[in-house]
């Protein structure tokens, strides 16, 4: 009888477990038994192990083999177990010493010659891998960059199981000639989803907009709503467009993610791990660093945006924004549940998906920009332009984004259609996206200097009770939102979030808190009703 064990990584959203991969031979008739509530694809493995071994050069035993996944009661799934199966056979088989194969995680897909390919979320199981206190990761060598951003692991990137077997066995290892006819490498194949390519939206930003030919200077006029966009940046928080066609609501959206600041480290591994097991990280590209922006069409259901799916859930677009920008174009064509699906993550900062076969839970930190007309025909607010919709249905079309999903927006702003004077006078480019983005950082710089020592990162993720307590505005500056209360035009989330915006506004003016300015601005900025304050950062009212 012969027995070897070895680990590998299962994935519960983006959590990993470490699963004991167990091989067990016995004398009987030749068999292959797994056991340890595996899915479709993963019972499948036995005949790629067996395919595999033998192309590799290895004898396969003709005995009685039981594969075991502890713990069992832990859904498995994926083609990702395959090198840690057929190493504990190898091992049960004394082609490879079992005590070798006992601290090793083994993550990768085995073809039938025997060559290793990746799978989906790399980075993630080798996170879980490191916490759960292993040092030494194999992964296929086009994922050892992704797999190597963990510290304080030993990654071992192979190309076949041939290569595996010759380390492990101190062997001399067996070069293996790569895939040089000029086409792609089909080993990359397993990195990336078919369908959801960058033409889909739902890809994180591997270029900055402004170096990819966006620049916040193309937008004409709209200083009322570049000024929404650059507080909405700065302090992380909601925006929601309303206008008529043509007036810039996409292009002042597409032109977010490059005004927000680089992402920090553990922000990248944490937007790293939902891109890798979404299957969306870019060829070459082992970490995300720049924010990603998602911009799923009207169309979309609750899985595709909230997550879901058979079985345990995938990843949305709301956890595929996570640190970035969620963009909802057409906002009242969407779905009112899908809408109102929104409300959760955006006070949580994360989303809970039960299904049967277990509970996962997504992170889901994003920035939220919903962009809508003011009517079915979209000509309702254009002074000289008759609307031919009726009332009833106007009232209705508005109705399609719920009070409680846009009492969560902080700022709501009318883009003004362009005038013709605007769009033709020489010079009349808008401050660049460069300019811009640097008094975001500058304006990030201070709240996060008032922040230290705190769970948040921004003046849009910080509590209303916490910050009426600690950082109130000079006395008096928010009289006029308390009597904005008092008259029922805003609620005490809202009144809350009249401050958090007047912080972020005195941290782009350089001031030490809010003064009556500040809050003023921030009041109209929320209301969306135009209060005789002028939509410039500092200027006197």
């Amino acid at each position: 009888m012969g027995f070897a064990r070895t680990c590998a990584v299962a994935l519960v959203g983006v959590e990993g477990v470490v699963v004991e991969v167990q091989a067990d031979l016995e004398p009987g008739v030749a068999a292959f038994t797994l056991v340890g509530l595996p899915d479709k694809s993963l019972s499948e493995s036995r005949d790629r192990v067996r395919a595999a071994v033998v192309n590799a050069g290895a004898a396969w035993p003709q005995k009685k083999l039981t594969v075991g996944l502890s713990p069992a009661s832990v859904p498995k799934g994926g083609s990702g177990f395959d090198l840690a199966v057929a190493c504990a056979v190898l091992g049960a088989a004394e082609r490879i010493d079992p005590r070798v194969l006992a601290d090793i995680v083994m993550i990768g897909e085995l073809g039938l010659d025997g060559r290793v390919r990746p799978v989906r979320g790399i980075l993630p199981a080798v996170l879980a891998a490191a916490d759960a206190g292993y040092e030494q990761v194999v992964v296929p060598e086009c994922a050892a960059a992704e797999a190597s951003l963990v510290p304080g692991v030993s990654v071992l990137g192979v190309r076949s199981l041939r290569q595996l077997i010759a380390v492990l066995a101190d062997e001399p290892v067996p070069e293996e000639d790569p895939d040089d006819r000029g086409r792609p490498d089909p080993l990359l194949a397993g990195l990336r989803v078919p369908g959801a390519g960058e033409a889909t939206g739902l890809c994180g930003v591997a270029v900055p907009e402004h170096e990819r030919g966006r620049d916040l200077a193309d937008v004409v006029g709209q200083t009322s709503a570049r000024t929404a966009m650059e507080v909405a940046a700065a302090g992380g928080h909601h925006v929601f467009l309303q206008g008529p066609p043509g007036a810039g609501k996409t292009m002042l959206a597409e032109r977010m993610p490059a005004l927000l600041p680089h992402l920090s480290r553990q922000e990248s591994l944490e937007v790293t791990a939902i891109h890798s097991v979404a299957g969306l990280l870019p060829a070459g590209q082992p970490m995300v660093g720049v924010a990603p922006y998602c911009a799923p069409h009207h169309s979309a259901t609750m899985q595709s945006l909230v997550g879901g799916g058979r079985g345990l859930a995938r990843p949305g677009a709301v956890s595929l924004a996570h640190r970035g920008v969620l963009f909802l174009d057409e906002a009242p064509e969407f779905s009112g549940v899908v809408l109102d699906a929104l409300r959760q993550p955006l006070e949580a900062g994360h989303v809970v998906i039960a299904r049967s076969a277990g509970v996962v839970r997504f992170p889901a930190k994003f920035l939220l920009v919903l962009a809508a007309n003011p009517c079915p025909c979209g000509r309702f607010s254009l002074v000289g332009d008759a609307c031919e919709c009726p009332t009833s249905a106007i009232r209705r079309y508005q109705a399609r984004l719920s009070g409680p999903l846009l009492d969560r927006v902080d700022l709501r702003v009318e883009v003004e259609p362009v005038s013709r004077s605007e769009l033709t006078a020489a010079g009349a480019r808008g401050e660049s996206t460069k300019t811009v983005a640097e008094r975001v950082l500058t304006a990030r710089e201070r709240s996060a200097a008032r922040l230290a020592g705190t769970p948040w990162r921004s003046n849009g993720e910080i509590p209303g009770h916490v910050l009426r307590s600690r950082w109130q505005a000079a006395p008096g500056a928010m009289d006029d939102a308390e009597r904005g209360l008092e008259r029922g035009l805003l609620t005490a989330r809202g009144l809350d979030r009249v401050l958090r915006v007047a912080w972020t506004v005195a941290d782009l003016a350089g001031h030490d808190r809010p003064d009556a300015r500040d809050v003023a601005l921030a009041y109209q900025l929320r209301t969306g009703v135009a209060r005789g304050v002028p939509m410039t950062i500092g200027a006197p009212v």
